[in-house]
């Protein structure tokens, strides 16, 4: 009992300095007004999310050739949000080939799911999401997982079609690794044949093996090799890279990185152990196209760290102090997003309501693109193309 209580203690601290808060935005498309230092034509596309009580909607922008974004409208997602933080990594997911783009609903308990014409979004359908409180999704070409941290907390599978959206998958549902464990992301392996749930609560990563039918397994449990696991991305294929935030001690948040096992009863492998940001919260993380950086945002320090990832995983902070990249004082760094073709990062701000992004130079630093773009307070989200 004292155990559980202490890990929903250390959670809950780790969720306030992870955290989101929202306000209510317009339910029809606009284009409402933003920084525009174009200098080119639009070359790919951003999208968040409001998370809005009274009617989520996607955000979208448009990216030119030198990085500057455009508001480019928003667009109903069918559901409500929860007008609060959701604590998690992956709320807006893209396919590979960038056509469809999935949402969460966490007020509402769906999934929404469009079409996607350049920066232009036609809701395709909504659904269920087989639990409550849904917060990341996850999708490999014709399959989508959900992970629900409402009630007892499980995870949910769907087909994928390009015209009639998202259908259940009967008997797909599957528990977490313990009661209300407070998860922060589900995510595919790069080969789609395992999942991943990050449990911020137990301390535990949770991996679920996906038949051809599109079916998870029981949950194998990792302990993470630090505190409070929370976001992560795939690096090189098999090489999981996972922030840590310490429950948002000060500055003791760290990255771990693991080989990912195709079978066996322990099927993630560390190899580096909770290499420190000297940073505050590290809880999102995003990893370049060619698995070489991986950068982690610190809500509680407004600050990027930056890592290098050799060819077996292990990760080398690429500056002593942690500060790869500056987010603006009081921004409170939440969810961020690599462009497919890895020349530039965009991190969504909780404290300053926008979204910045920096240019990814050769050696892995980050040249900042400067004033952000403004978005409703509480937006959750980062997904780019």
């Amino acid at each position: 009992m004292f155990r559980r209580a202490l890990s929903m203690a250390v959670a809950a601290t780790a969720l306030a300095a992870c955290h989101t808060m929202d306000t209510p935005s317009s339910t029809e498309p606009t284009s409402a007004a933003a920084f525009d230092r174009s200098g080119g034509a639009n070359i790919g596309v951003v999208f968040t999310e409001t998370n809005a009580a009274s009617g989520n909607e996607i955000a979208v922008f448009s990216r030119s050739v030198n990085g500057a974004l455009t508001a480019a409208g928003s667009y109903a997602a069918g559901g409500t949000g929860t007008g609060a933080g959701l604590g998690s990594q992956g709320a807006v997911t893209l396919t590979d080939n960038g056509r469809l783009l999935l949402a969460v609903n966490a007020g509402s308990n769906s999934v929404s799911v469009f079409s996607v014409d350049g920066t232009s979004l036609t809701l395709i359908n909504t659904v269920a999401s087989g639990g409550t409180r849904p917060i990341s999704v996850t999708v490999d070409k014709k399959l989508a997982y959900v992970v629900n941290a409402g009630g007892a907390g499980n995870i949910a599978g769907f087909r994928l079609d390009r015209s009639s959206g998202l259908s259940s998958i009967a008997g797909s549902s599957r528990p977490l690794s313990a009661y209300a464990p407070a998860p922060a992301q589900i995510s595919f392996s790069p080969e789609g044949d395992q999942l991943i749930v990050s449990e911020k609560g137990t301390n535990r990563l949770v991996t679920y093996a996906v038949s051809e039918r599109g079916l998870a397994s029981a949950p194998r449990v990792t302990p993470s090799a630090g505190q409070t696991p929370f976001g992560f991305a795939f690096a090189h294929d098999d090489v999981l890279i996972v922030t840590e935030a310490f429950g948002g001690a000060a500055n003791a948040s760290a990255a771990s990185s693991y080989s990912v096992k195709e079978h066996g009863a322990a099927p993630l492998a560390v190899v580096s152990a909770s290499v420190p940001t000297t940073e505050t919260a590290a809880c999102w993380a995003a990893v370049t196209p060619n698995g070489r950086w991986v950068y982690v945002t610190n809500t509680g320090s407004s600050t990027v760290t930056g890592y290098d990832v050799s060819p077996d995983g292990r990760l080398r902070i690429l500056n002593s102090d942690g500060r790869t990249g500056d987010t603006g004082a009081g921004s409170s760094p939440l969810d961020e997003a690599i462009t497919q073709e890895g020349r530039f990062l965009y991190v969504l701000n909780r404290g300053t309501n926008n979204v910045v992004g920096f240019a990814i130079q050769n050696d892995g630093s980050l040249q900042s693109l400067g004033a952000g773009t403004s978005l409703p307070a509480g937006s959750i989200g980062l997904a780019a193309r």
